[in-house]
C-alpha cells in the first residue's frame, strides 16, 4: 500500500508531537481500535524513528514534527484506522525480551503465548541444571517466536524449530539470524518441514515439545479485522469439526519425539480445553519387536494431563507428560515368543 496521504488528510494532520497524538487517538477510536492511544505512540515513535519513550517525552515537550514525519505519521494512521495490524506497519512485534521482525504473511506472536513459552523455559531449565543441556523442539514455529525465547533464555537449551508454511519459515529465519547471530550460545536449528513427520531422528530424546498450532475451528471466525483479514489462515485454522485436526498431528508427534518423562505444551483456545485435554489423554505410540516390523506390542502416551491458565486467566495450554512407565510385552500370537536377542525399542 503507498504511503502517499491524500492532501485534504494530510493537511489536518498537527505538526506538533502532542497534537499529532490527540489527532491520531481520536481518529484510531472512532476506527474502533482497542489501544488507540498506545498505538498512537508506537506509530510516531516509527515516524521519528525513536523508541516510545521519546515520543512521548517530544509529545510532552510539545515538539515540531521533522519535515516529512507528519506525512508518514498520517499515513500509518490511516492504515491503522483501516484495522490493518500495528506490527505490519512498524515491523516488528515484542515477545518476551525479544523483537521479532513480522509482517504479512506469518501470524504475529500475542502476549498469551508467552505463558506457554514460560512453561517450556522452566523444564528446559529444570533439564539443564539436572542434564547440562536440554533438547526442545517447537512445532509450528511460525515466526520463531516460543524457539528464540527457550534459546536465549535457557543457556545450554537446543531448539528445533519446524515450520511447513514457506512465508512464515521466511520470516523465522530472518529472526533467528538476528537473535543468535551474535549469541553462540543460543542455538535453534530451523527445519522447514511437516510438524507430524519432522526430526524422526530424534524420536525418544527430546525433552520438551511446545506448540503453538492452528486451532480455531473452521466455524470460528475471528472476530478482530486485525485477526480475520491478515493472519494467514494456515496459521489460524485447525482443520476437523472441532478445530483439532492439525494439533492431533502436532500431539502424536510429540509422543514420538518425547523420551519418557518428556514435557508437552500445547496451546489450545478457552472452549478447547477439555477436548485438547482427553485428545493428549488418549494419544499413545506404539512400540514393535526387533525385526518383526509393524506388531505393536506395547503403547505408551502421556501421564497425567492438565489444563493452565494464560496471564489473563484463561484455560490457554495443555501441559503432560510422556508416559515413563514401560510398555507391556504380550506375546504377538498366545503361541509365538519373541526370538533369542530381539529387544523392544521406542
Amino acid at each position: 500500500m503507498p504511503d502517499a496521504v491524500p492532501g485534504a488528510v494530510a493537511d489536518e494532520v498537527p505538526r506538533t508531537a502532542a497534537a499529532a497524538l490527540r489527532w491520531a487517538t481520536s481518529r484510531l477510536g472512532a476506527a474502533g481500535v482497542p489501544s488507540p492511544r498506545v498505538d498512537a505512540e508506537a506509530l510516531l515513535a516509527h515516524a521519528l524513528g525513536v523508541d516510545r519513550a521519546e515520543a512521548r517525552r517530544l509529545a510532552v515537550l510539545d515538539r515540531a514534527l521533522p519535515d516529512g514525519a507528519g506525512d508518514r505519521f498520517a499515513a500509518d494512521v490511516a492504515r491503522r484506522a483501516a484495522r490493518e495490524p500495528l506490527q505490519h506497519l512498524t515491523g516488528v512485534a515484542p515477545f518476551r525480551h525479544l523483537e521479532l521482525a513480522v509482517g504479512p504473511g506469518v501470524f504475529v506472536p500475542r502476549p498469551e503465548t508467552e505463558q506457554v513459552a514460560q512453561v517450556a523455559i522452566d523444564e528446559a531449565a529444570r533439564v539443564v541444571a539436572r542434564k547440562g543441556t536440554a533438547v526442545v523442539v517447537d512445532l509450528c514455529t511460525g515466526s520463531g517466536a516460543i524457539a528464540l525465547a527457550v534459546a536465549t533464555e535457557v543457556p545450554g537449551a537446543r531448539v528445533h524449530a519446524v515450520e511447513l508454511d514457506a512465508a512464515a519459515h521466511g520470516w523465522a529465519s530472518r529472526n533467528v539470524a538476528a537473535a543468535t547471530g551474535d549469541r553462540p550460545d543460543a542455538v535453534v536449528h530451523l527445519l522447514r518441514g511437516d510438524a507430524r513427520t519432522a526430526l524422526r531422528e530424534l524420536d525418544g530424546t527430546v525433552d520438551v515439545v511446545v506448540s503453538n498450532p492452528p486451532y480455531v475451528p473452521p466455524g470460528a471466525v475471528p472476530r478482530d479485522p486485525e485477526v480475520a483479514d491478515h493472519d494467514p489462515a494456515v496459521a489460524l485454522y485447525g482443520l476437523g469439526d472441532d478445530g483439532l485436526e492439525v494439533p492431533r498431528g502436532v500431539t502424536a508427534a510429540a509422543a514420538r519425539l518425547l523420551r519418557p518423562g518428556g514435557l508437552y505444551v500445547m496451546e489450545h483456545a478457552e472452549v478447547q480445553a477439555a477436548a485438547a485435554c482427553a485428545m493428549v489423554a488418549g494419544t499413545t505410540v506404539g512400540t514393535t519387536v526387533g525385526t518383526t516390523v509393524g506388531t505393536t506390542v506395547g503403547t505408551a502416551g502421556f501421564g497425567p494431563v492438565s489444563t493452565r491458565d494464560d496471564l489473563t486467566g484463561r484455560p490457554r495450554m495443555v501441559v503432560a507428560r510422556r508416559s515413563d512407565r514401560a510398555p507391556e510385552r504380550p506375546s504377538p500370537h498366545p503361541d509365538v515368543r519373541p526370538a533369542a536377542g530381539r529387544t523392544v525399542t521406542d
